[in-house]
């Protein structure tokens, strides 16, 4: 299936292709004799019978035709990246990412200089896989000039051309080779491409830790990600960009978990992430500073993984809404799930099962006790009222969270009449 136009029927009647906001940016663009197609992505996804989310266009005009052809329709543009040939059409539905089509001049392994071209082959040339080479016409015509269809049906993440030419050009192309073949990969990754990806891997330190960590998540989100990381430790890679990575064997057990016990629709790459590691506070803060994660993604990661509190597949009902209250239902999650991976013994897993389940459907007690309660008890104004609530909180979550409130009142009182104001 690699001859360069192939007539496909299963395009054809996609709706995101036939879709009107589609027709009509496709419909702009070759209103002078130009010619568009949807390129990359999109029409792989379709060939896989995957879902589509980003369409992305090459086109042979150029970007200042391309913003001029688009505004003659009323389609708004922004000019996202006119050095590289990119402008993105905003539509009612979605954006479109349309690119010029261009040949790299130079390459520094992080970018590229390039020059528009008006060959297709060309454009085609310097992209990174084969399946990622394939084009189609608005009636779903599908272009494959580098044989990306029998890739596709053979499920192969295959770079194009010389590997190491391709890797050179841009470094991420080592991840992006295991995030591919880790999502849509089926089978052992390509021989070639491996040896490429070993052989070039010291490109990855000159990296920002902003992509690494991007396709890091991806990999991690991936229902192979386990297989593929393996396989980035055996090829040296792992040690670049992730050396922290201990525990293997927790996060393979995570993803088993997740995919044949608990069915989830989506992957939580954080606590993917967090699966794989074995660190104390400082360990993560440096991790985030590298990779750049959020603020909240450092925390949480720490939370997970130097929370003190003892979380165990035999908690009684009351350690577990104890444990709750004062962990909140995401980290007690965490820690039940990281728990659930590390534990070896099989026959917990309905336990483990049962305290994710008992997190999801637990609403947060609230105490009822005010600080006008607690001044007419006779504390005054200031920083002993809070003390005073948080004493009579802690009795509270004790007694399992009483809702008395009787009880409360005396309790209060009992806390009142022991201190001297």
């Amino acid at each position: 299936m690699s001859a360069e136009k192939v007539p496909n029927g299963k395009l054809a009647r996609a709706e995101w292709l036939n879709a009107a906001d589609t027709k009509a940016v496709l419909d702009a663009l070759g209103a002078d004799g130009g010619t568009a197609r949807i390129v990359g992505g999109a029409v792989r996804n379709a060939l896989m019978g995957e879902p589509v989310s980003d369409i992305d266009i090459a086109t042979s005009e150029t970007p200042e035709r391309v913003m001029a052809l688009l505004a003659a329709r009323g389609i708004k543009t922004v000019p996202t990246g006119l050095d590289h040939g990119t402008v993105t059409a905003v539509t009612p539905s979605r954006h479109f990412e349309i690119t010029t089509l261009r040949a790299d001049v130079k390459t520094d392994g992080r970018r590229a200089d390039v020059a528009f071209t008006g060959d297709w082959l060309t454009d085609a040339g310097r992209r990174d896989f084969t399946i990622n080479a394939l084009y189609c016409d608005a009636d779903g015509t599908v272009h494959d000039p580098l044989g990306g269809a029998d890739d596709i049906a053979a499920r192969r993440v295959r770079f194009i051309g010389d590997a190491h030419q391709r890797i050179r050009e841009d470094y991420l192309r080592i991840l992006r080779f295991f995030r591919f073949h880790a999502h849509y990969g089926k089978g052992e990754p390509d021989a070639a491409a491996l040896r490429a990806c070993a052989d070039e891997r010291d490109g990855l330190k000159q990296l920002s830790g902003e992509r690494v960590r991007d396709e890091l998540l991806k990999i991690a989100s991936a229902e192979d990600g386990p297989a593929a990381f393996r396989q980035m430790a055996a090829a040296g890679i792992l040690t670049i960009v992730l050396p922290e990575a201990t525990r293997l064997d927790r996060f393979e057990k995570l993803v088993e978990i997740e995919t044949t016990q608990l069915f989830r629709l989506e992957a939580d790459p954080i606590l993917r992430l967090g699966s794989m590691l074995d660190l104390d506070a400082a360990g993560v803060s440096a991790l985030a500073s590298r990779l750049r994660l959020s603020n909240r993604e450092r925390d949480r990661l720490a939370a997970m993984l130097t929370d003190p509190t003892k979380i165990v597949c035999y908690m009684s009902m009351r350690e577990m809404r104890r444990a709750l209250y004062r962990m909140g239902v995401e980290l007690f999650k965490d820690r039940v799930s990281l728990g659930w991976a590390g534990d070896r013994r099989g026959h917990n897993a309905f336990q483990w099962r049962a305290l994710l389940a008992m997190a999801d459907s637990w609403e947060r007690p609230v105490l009822a006790l005010t600080g006008d309660m607690i001044k007419a008890a006779g504390v005054p104004e200031g920083p002993e009222i809070g003390r005073v609530r948080a004493e009579v909180e802690e009795w509270w979550i004790d007694s399992d969270f009483i809702e008395d409130e009787f009880s409360i009142i005396e309790r209060l009182k009992a806390v009142v009449q022991a201190t001297v104001y």
